[in-house]
């Protein structure tokens, strides 16, 4: 991996969140140090090891991707990407820093799962990495345990409505877990699908003969979703208005909800994911079994939901896009559910591609630039205790930074990604915009067009508390 100590990144398009500037990007070090009016570095005496040239560039913060499942187990299988490889696509994808899952197991300490995946991610990550917790066994153990993480700078907690007799944790237990985020400051995460009435739904569509991948998204319907998406903000507004984050929204029903729930004042929030705005549930009826390389949950919708998620994403009434990245091989791993839609492992690759379909929306014109590094950058840091360190180009900012390049097209296959599985959901996809050169912490990771980094080079962030309500 380069290090220079001292780097200039000269006339390129400076984009945050909050504005557009031509300006030079001074690094020293791990940290951004100053911006400057193009051309003015040298004449204020200011000397640099390396001049990275971005004219006719963009400059934009490292991504921030809130939701990675690197190495996930899922039955009798684990998720193909480890923090290795799937770090190391993230930086080829211009994300600097992932915040994954660390699974409680029940009966087991909410530390010792902590202590897992940090031994798992440990010495791996080629970008900077945090952790959420799932809270799968809701005791008077783990509540307390949620305290000592939150002030150890684990300020995430994610429940499940879904999977029963896995992870599902019933009303009480999840209003428990709010009461408790709602005194100790940790934000509650909720995959909002009710999952009991699924389970029926997923033995009545099997018991019927009707096995095939189109199911899955069949029997996961809408209305589930935006149900559980409704009692998910009702037990947060018992709770004393605890904030909520609704994970991977693709229904416009649960959209509503949300927006409702905004309307009101309410500290309630959602993310949705590349997939929802890009693909539909024709992916899951294609031919053959070839539809469980789209199973997912929540799942792929019909195309007429997507309007209502970009709409959202310009309202605000979702904030943040992540990749709910859990890849699993088309070959040996989604196989394992020919004959029962039921067993396929359910998850998407895209770690490596969220910046650029978001710059396509750019160009599309669904989305400002500014706006586009909102949903990528600065609001996952702010909702997740990052920001000024994270998700900005700013004096005292890591110098997480990329060049990007506006014009440069690309096709996304799985022939030239860098994730660690057999296919692309986005195969044959023409985009405008690639990355052309990754700064981490200072550290040259992509340079050129060419990996430069390494394993080992990440390392864990504590992190604050939600920067939008605390």
């Amino acid at each position: 991996m380069r290090l220079v100590g001292r780097i200039v990144i000269r006339g390129g398009l400076v984009v945050t969140a909050a504005d557009e500037v031509e300006a030079d990007v001074l690094v020293e070090g791990e940290k951004v140090v100053a911006l400057a009016a193009s051309g003015s570095v040298e004449a204020e005496g200011w000397t640099a090891g390396r001049v990275v040239d971005a004219s006719g560039k963009y400059v934009i913060p490292g991504g921030v991707d809130a939701h990675t499942h690197m190495e996930l187990p899922f039955g009798a299988t684990v998720a193909s990407d480890t923090f290795e490889t799937g770090t190391v696509a993230a930086a080829w994808g211009g994300t600097t820093t992932i915040v994954d899952f660390a699974v409680q197991e029940r009966g087991r300490a909410l530390r010792e799962a902590l202590d897992g995946w940090l031994g798992r991610a440990a010495g791996g990550c080629a970008v900077d990495y945090a952790f959420h917790v799932i809270v799968s066994d809701v005791t008077e153990s783990s509540l307390r345990e949620m305290d000592r993480l939150v002030d150890e700078g684990v300020t995430s907690f994610k429940l499940f409505m879904a999977y029963p007799g896995v992870f599902l944790s019933d009303d009480g237990r999840i209003l428990r877990a709010m009461q408790r985020a709602a005194g100790n400051g940790g934000l509650v995460m909720v995959h909002a699908e009710n999952g009991i009435a699924i389970d029926v739904l997923v033995e009545q569509a099997l018991a019927a003969g009707r096995t095939e991948p189109r199911y899955h998204g069949e029997v996961r319907r809408a209305l589930l979703e935006s149900e559980a998406t409704h009692r998910a903000i009702q037990l947060a507004r018992v709770a004393g208005d605890a904030p909520l984050y609704v994970v991977h929204v693709s229904a416009r029903e649960a959209v509503a909800e949300l927006a409702r729930a905004r309307d009101e004042g309410l500290p309630v929030f959602g993310e949705t994911c590349p997939q929802y705005l890009f693909l539909s549930d024709e992916k899951l009826a294609g031919p053959g079994f070839e539809g469980a390389k789209y199973v997912c949950s929540t799942p792929l919708r019909p195309r007429e939901h997507q309007a209502a998620l970009w709409r959202a994403l310009r309202t605000d009434d979702l904030q943040v896009v992540s990749t709910d990245h859990c890849p699993f091989c088309f070959v040996g791993q989604k196989e394992l559910g020919r004959g029962d839609f039921s067993r396929i492992p359910n998850g998407l690759p895209g770690v490596e591609h969220r910046m650029d379909l978001l710059h396509q929306a750019v160009v599309d014109g669904r989305v400002s630039r500014r706006r586009w590094i909102e949903l990528a950058c600065a609001a996952p840091a702010r909702m997740f205790g990052l920001y000024g360190r994270k998700g900005t180009i700013a004096p005292g900012s890591d110098a997480d930074v990329v060049v990007y390049d506006p014009r440069a097209e690309q096709t996304i296959s799985a022939a030239t990604h860098h994730m660690n599985v057999d296919y692309s959901a986005y195969e044959g996809l023409r985009v405008t915009g690639r990355v052309e050169t990754v700064l981490s912490r200072g550290r040259f990771v992509i340079d050129g067009r060419r990996f430069t980094g390494r394993a080992g080079h990440g390392v864990f962030l504590p992190r604050a508390t939600c920067q939008y309500v605390n």
